[in-house]
């Protein structure tokens, strides 16, 4: 049976210069004004844990940045 572990990481928005992310009335949500280095500030993050073996499971966005849920499989030495 697999089985996974979890975790949660927090980037604050001085990792990121400027994301501009809001909703209208309606809930319609864009994002506006982003810098070309922002997506790579992002895929950073998600490399750095990817190669740790970590997958991304959520992304919440607020005012104070950003909080990363992930999990990865646990290797069971011993099954029975």
């Amino acid at each position: 049976m697999d089985r996974f572990e979890y975790d949660i990481s927090r980037h604050t928005a001085d990792s990121f210069s400027k994301v501009a992310y809001f909703c209208t009335e309606k809930g319609d949500c864009s994002v506006e004004q982003i810098p070309a280095s922002e997506p790579q500030a992002l895929v950073n993050i998600l490399n750095d844990r990817g190669a740790q073996g970590w997958e991304l499971v959520q992304l919440l966005f607020g005012a104070g940045g950003v909080m990363a849920c992930w999990k990865r499989r646990i290797n069971d030495l011993v099954e029975g």
